[in-house]
Formats: structure tokens, C-alpha cells, sequence
């Protein structure tokens, strides 16, 4: 898909053992099962590896990675 979607799938499938065959752009973090503190995690590690800040409001469980990927895309540009 996108340099900025793998690096989103390598911080989730660290920080949370979802199965790398239920992970697809299409996936939202509820379905992969994520809580919400594993999404502070999620978030704290995109800050972290992509220098992208995203506030708590903006990850939220029903996102898909797609969507997830264009809005740290979009902060990139910035």
C-alpha cells in the first residue's frame, strides 16, 4: 500500500499480537481487538517512529489502517 501503512502494521503487530492474516488495510482496531490503552501505545509509538503527533480523540477503535495511514499522511504533508 504505502512506506507509511507498513510501518503502521510493523508498530501494531509489535505492540499488539493480532494475526498477521486478519491485518489488512480494511481492518479497524476493533477488529484486530486493540484497547484503548494499547491505542495510546499505538499512537505514542507513531509520534515516536513517524514524528507525527495524532491526539487520544483521533485514534480511535473503529479507524481501518487505511484511515489511519491517510491521517498520518496528511500530518506528514504538514
Amino acid at each position: 500500500m504505502s512506506p507509511t501503512y507498513d510501518q503502521l502494521v510493523s508498530i501494531v503487530t509489535h505492540l499488539h499480537d493480532a494475526p498477521t492474516d486478519r491485518i489488512s488495510p480494511d481492518s479497524t482496531f476493533a477488529q484486530l481487538d486493540v484497547d484503548s490503552l494499547t491505542l495510546v501505545e499505538i499512537s505514542i509509538r507513531i509520534e515516536r517512529d513517524l514524528g507525527v503527533h495524532i491526539d487520544d480523540n483521533e485514534l480511535q477503535e473503529d479507524l481501518t489502517l487505511a484511515e489511519t495511514t491517510k491521517l498520518i499522511d496528511s500530518k506528514l504533508v504538514q
